[in-house]
């Protein structure tokens, strides 16, 4: 198994007046862990709930491995969404929650799901109201990492857990991806703790893309420029400027898109500094940029 890959064509999905998804235009590779990284309110969440069928398009098309998912009970069984806490039965004991879960998914894996639950200390007969918000999440990241549907769409189910449990889900997701490989798609705004293994990356904003492609092309994309202020301004000119800091008379300036080497060794031996961008940064200058 290899995964679903998602593509979303002109895609808008609208509540009333509310564009929450607005013609947006991205694809996701089959087999990745891609970040689906947005600002609250960027249309994440409608877009996830467009590709796992739960929320039919205003216009345009959403296509899972190639195929409408809307009504097709067969791709429908095989595209997990997991929102916090996993929408499940909250009076109903966790066996059962997870047995029903199972009956819905051919390529749910029970053992994985009872070994999850030791490792997030969860008691299979308690029941999901009984528990902690951050247990809750953790039960809603065991049914998202048992299910191993070709397309496991994860929406920010980490939120209620404290830093050890988001960074034990983390291990355990990335782990059995390993084994297991799928498309994993994964929504959230802490990207710091996601850049060390995401693949593939989606920035929306606004309810489109504002940015879409390989977690690597987009490190490489933004720079900063740190130097004497008239230096900066020269160096950065032409470039589009995402933002700027004085501190006395040193300025900082992060630029989108890296000058050809050329203008970059000519940058050098002007006394700028140069130095990259991560994506959490980049994440920041360009939603902030837009807003």
């Amino acid at each position: 198994m290899t995964g679903f890959a998602v593509e979303v064509r002109d895609l808008s999905v609208h509540y009333g007046d509310t564009r929450a998804v607005d013609h947006a235009n991205l694809t996701i590779p089959a087999g990745s862990v891609t970040g689906l990284l947005g600002r609250n309110g960027s249309g994440k969440t409608t877009l996830l709930s467009a590709v796992a069928s739960l929320r039919r398009p205003t216009s345009g098309e959403v296509l899972v491995d190639g195929q409408d998912p809307f009504e097709n009970e067969t791709l429908m069984e095989r595209i997990c969404l997991v929102r916090e806490s996993g929408d499940l039965m909250p009076d109903e004991r966790i066996t059962t929650n997870l047995a029903y879960v199972a009956s819905a998914r051919p390529t749910w894996d029970d053992d994985l799901a009872g070994r999850l639950l030791d490792a997030f200390e969860i008691r299979p007969r308690s029941r999901p109201r009984q528990l902690s918000r951050g247990a809750r999440s953790a039960l809603g990241a065991v049914v998202g990492i048992a299910s191993r549907a070709p397309l496991t769409l994860l929406d920010e189910v980490y939120l209620g857990m404290d830093a050890p449990s988001r960074y034990r889900f983390y291990d355990l997701l990335l782990e059995d991806y390993v084994a297991h490989p799928r498309t994993v798609v994964l929504s959230s705004h802490l990207i710091n703790e996601l850049e060390r293994f995401l693949e593939h990356v989606v920035i929306l904003h606004d309810g489109r893309e504002l940015m879409v492609g390989s977690a690597d092309e987009l490190r490489g994309r933004g720079l900063t420029l740190t130097g004497p202020a008239a230096r900066v301004d020269a160096a950065a000119a032409g470039l589009t400027v995402l933002s700027e800091r004085h501190l006395g008379p040193t300025k900082q300036t992060t630029v989108l898109d890296r000058p050809d080497p050329a203008r970059a060794a000519e940058i050098t031996r002007s006394g700028v500094e140069t130095g990259p961008v991560g994506l959490q940064d980049l994440f920041v200058h360009l939603t902030g940029r837009n807003s």
